[in-house]
């Protein structure tokens, strides 16, 4: 009996797997060399596919750049997306009376700087944060759509989150600025990685690494919620 052969993979299929070879190979391109000193032969060579798929795709390096910075905010909303649509559930419903305590406040938050750590200290994050330290030092249009997509709903949630713990209005720039304290306590451990390694004194930072960093977050957590506490 002769095997039975696969039907070849459709042309939209095809041009679907260029697309997201090229998205892919542009986070580590454009982090390392940056808009100016990425040329579209880099981009290409990278991906492995034909330098037209550039302007075919994406219709010039430009289209590119940006595409990769809204695959960026897919990337980390593929991680975190489930837990923040879970909480924005509850936040609508405690919006319509169902109050949330502190308590259940206190667990939100910590579910998601706990993954937020992971996300940040694991290897996936490594060319995503080089493209965006780039877009932190000289935003460009690529920033408004990583911060539109995923930084402020998240520092929105976050405060919000905040805010109950402390006993304070979300909205004050008291909290969000102890918002952004507390996101950025754990993206130091991927901006400022080789240091964090060395007064660390850890060679690498591998499972047992995230696991410390995952209960540092939530020792954070549970200092503001004590600080909250005591007022």
């Amino acid at each position: 009996m002769s095997k039975r052969q696969s039907s070849p993979p459709a042309s939209s299929d095809r041009g679907d797997a260029t697309r997201e070879k090229l998205l892919d190979a542009a986070i580590g391109v454009f982090g390392r060399y940056g808009f100016d000193g990425a040329s579209t032969r880099m981009l290409a060579e990278a991906a492995g596919v034909n330098l037209q798929a550039i302007p075919y795709y994406f219709g010039n390096k430009e289209g590119l750049y940006i595409a990769t910075a809204d695959h960026i905010a897919t990337i980390i909303g593929s991680h975190v997306g489930a837990q923040a649509a879970r909480i924005r559930q509850r936040l609508a419903e405690a919006g319509n009376g169902a109050a949330i305590g502190r308590d259940e406040a206190q667990a939100f938050v910590t579910e998601l700087m706990q993954t937020m750590a992971s996300l940040f200290i694991g290897p996936v994050s490594e060319p995503l944060a080089r493209f965006l330290i780039r877009e932190q030092m000289e935003p460009t249009e690529a920033f408004e759509h990583i911060f539109g997509r995923v930084m402020k709903p998240m520092l929105e949630m976050v405060g919000t989150l905040v805010g109950i713990l402390l006993r304070e209005d979300g909205r004050s720039e008291h909290v969000r600025l102890r918002a952004f304290s507390l996101v950025g306590g754990l993206m130091v451990f991927r901006v400022a990685h080789a240091a964090v390694k060395r007064q660390l004194a850890w060679d690498a930072i591998g499972p047992e690494q995230v696991e410390t960093v995952r209960r540092h977050a939530a020792a954070l957590v549970a200092a503001l919620a004590a600080e909250g506490e005591r007022r």
